[in-house]
Order: C-alpha cells, then sequence, then structure tokens
C-alpha cells in the first residue's frame, strides 16, 4: 500500500484540524486517479491534560460526505499501527465507504479498572466528538472493535453511558473485567459479537485471573460477559448453533456461532472449541512476549465476522 511520505507527519487536532487532514486524505487518494486507495494520517489531540493519539485511515474522498466509522483498540503493549497489521480490517472492506480509526493507548496500556480506564474513555469521547464536527463521521454509524486488553475496554464502555455512542460493538480473545461485572447496565441493546476460545491461556474462556503482562485483572466467564447484553437486548432462552466448517483438521480446534435467541439486538458469541490466544484467521506466533498463546484456529477470518456482522447493521 502506497502512502505519500508526507501523510505520515502529526497533526494537531484542534477544534477544526479535521478539516486539515480531510483535505489531505482527498488529495492523497485523488493521486491514485478513480479507484479506492487508504490514505493514513497520525492525529494528535489534547484530552484530559495529555496528548494522545490515533491513526486514521480513509479508502474514499470525504466529499462523500458522514460515513461510518469502525474504531479499533490494540491489545496490551501494542499500538495502533500494530492492530491495524494484525487485525486485517482494511484487506476485509477494500473499497468502503468506511472511516477506521485506530487509537494509542498511553504507553501501550488501556486503564486497567474502572477509575484508570475513565481517561481513556474520555480521550475515545472527544476524538469521536471531533470526526462527527467536522462532518466526517455518521453519529449513527459509529462502531467499536477491540482485542485482548482492547476488548476488556470495549466492553467496559459498551456496559456504561459511553456505550451509547456506538451502534455496535465486537471483541476478540477478551472477556468482561470482574470490577464492573455485577453494575454492568447497559444503556441500550447494544448489537455485540464476542470472539472467544474455550482453551485461552491468558484470557480464561472460565473466568478467574488473566496472565496479561500489563493486565493483572481478573475476568468473568465468557457466558457471564454476553449475560448483561443479553438483559438489556432482551433476549429469550436458549441459544441457536451454527457450526461453521472445519477448514484445518490439523489446527486442533473447531468453531461454533451461537446467536442467543429472541433479541432486540443481536447478541453473538463465535466460540472456538480449543482456541487459544489468537486472532482466528490471522497469522500467530505461537507466543506473546514469551508465554504460550495456545492454538490458533484457521477455521474463519475474524475480519471478515466482524465486517460481516457490523454490516448487518448498517455500516
Amino acid at each position: 500500500m502506497l502512502i505519500a511520505p508526507r501523510q505520515r507527519r502529526v497533526i494537531m487536532m484542534r477544534p477544526a484540524s479535521l478539516r486539515v487532514i480531510s483535505c489531505l486524505l482527498g488529495l492523497a487518494a485523488a493521486g491514485f486517479g478513480q479507484r479506492a486507495v487508504a490514505a493514513a494520517a497520525h492525529v494528535t489531540i489534547e484530552s484530559g491534560g495529555l496528548r494522545r493519539t490515533a491513526v486514521l485511515v480513509e479508502r474514499e474522498r470525504l466529499k462523500l460526505g458522514r460515513r461510518p466509522v469502525i474504531v479499533v483498540l490494540h491489545g496490551g503493549s501494542g499500538s495502533g499501527a500494530r492492530v491495524r497489521r494484525n487485525l486485517g480490517l482494511e484487506e476485509t472492506i477494500r473499497s468502503r465507504n468506511v472511516t477506521l480509526v485506530y487509537p494509542d493507548a498511553i504507553n501501550g496500556h488501556w486503564g486497567e479498572t474502572k477509575e484508570t480506564a475513565q481517561k481513556d474513555i474520555d480521550f475515545l469521547r472527544t476524538l469521536l466528538d471531533r470526526l462527527v464536527a467536522n462532518g466526517a463521521a455518521d453519529r449513527r454509524k459509529i462502531f467499536l472493535v477491540g482485542s485482548s486488553t482492547g476488548g476488556m475496554l470495549a466492553l467496559r464502555i459498551a456496559c456504561e453511558g459511553a456505550g451509547e455512542a456506538y451502534a455496535g460493538v465486537a471483541t476478540v480473545i477478551a472477556n468482561l473485567p470482574a470490577d464492573i461485572a455485577e453494575s454492568c447496565q447497559p444503556p441500550k441493546p447494544i448489537p455485540l459479537m464476542v470472539i472467544n476460545g474455550t482453551a485461552n491461556p491468558i484470557m480464561p474462556y472460565v473466568g478467574g485471573p488473566t496472565k496479561i503482562t500489563d493486565a493483572k485483572v481478573d475476568v468473568v466467564s465468557t457466558d457471564a460477559t454476553l449475560a448483561p447484553f443479553a438483559k438489556a437486548d432482551g433476549c429469550g432462552d436458549g441459544r441457536t448453533t451454527i457450526p461453521l466448517p472445519d477448514r484445518d483438521r490439523k489446527d486442533g480446534t473447531r468453531s461454533y456461532i451461537d446467536r442467543l435467541n429472541g433479541c432486540k439486538a443481536p447478541v453473538e458469541l463465535i466460540r472456538v472449541e480449543g482456541g487459544g490466544h489468537t486472532i482466528p484467521g490471522r497469522y500467530s506466533a505461537g507466543t506473546t512476549r514469551g508465554q504460550p498463546v495456545g492454538a490458533h484456529t484457521n477455521d474463519f477470518d475474524a475480519a471478515h465476522m466482524i465486517w460481516d456482522f457490523f454490516r448487518r447493521l448498517g455500516a
């Protein structure tokens, strides 16, 4: 993917500064003719007295008007640029009229508790408010994705008033932090997709202490993670299970879609039996920071599943 060198500069986002970014992105796209080409800009905003950064990526000219936005939260010790490479959403949506935003945590680490996470929630709110105010985002079509610790933050956001900003949430290899489980009350029916492996050695499927190096927190089980959203979404009893094709019979996993029944907004679990702490369908090194991550499934691609979910919601 070719990006003009000048697009890599850091741009301060003041109240009107996204118009500058919009112009730069439009010029970058124009330089490649009529076909859709991704253009990226590194942006910086002031939030809570701190300089916060993100990568903003678009494939269409901003003159097309307000558009859906997908916010992607990276895992621990990661960055927006890294999860941009690892998740593969851009390759999946290609020429779609969608903006992708990859925020950076402070020193690579999202807040672990309700109190420390608030600064991250405020940062994301400020970032989205600027996108909407500058005509780049459709307020009704903002979606949230998080992996690992980013997924825990996404679930925390969905549990609280900040969840009202999002039209749908998807998480990968993440469960709800235990400190918020009992008080989790989504402010509205929120579409939710959770992608988890049942044999994850780092993020326990059945709940308990995580083994993430930079997030020594407890989580509840995957079923308990779904429970407050099922209640808020008015789901009934039971699930409809759809087995996915076993595309790799040697990877030690089988994958299933569990759709909760009777929900006002969809609540779905993609359950990877035998799966570990990896993003399905993407490359896995087998360890993360020296820790074994468990089995990697090739039954499906997480980015495709997430995009299909958001597309069904109107992205």
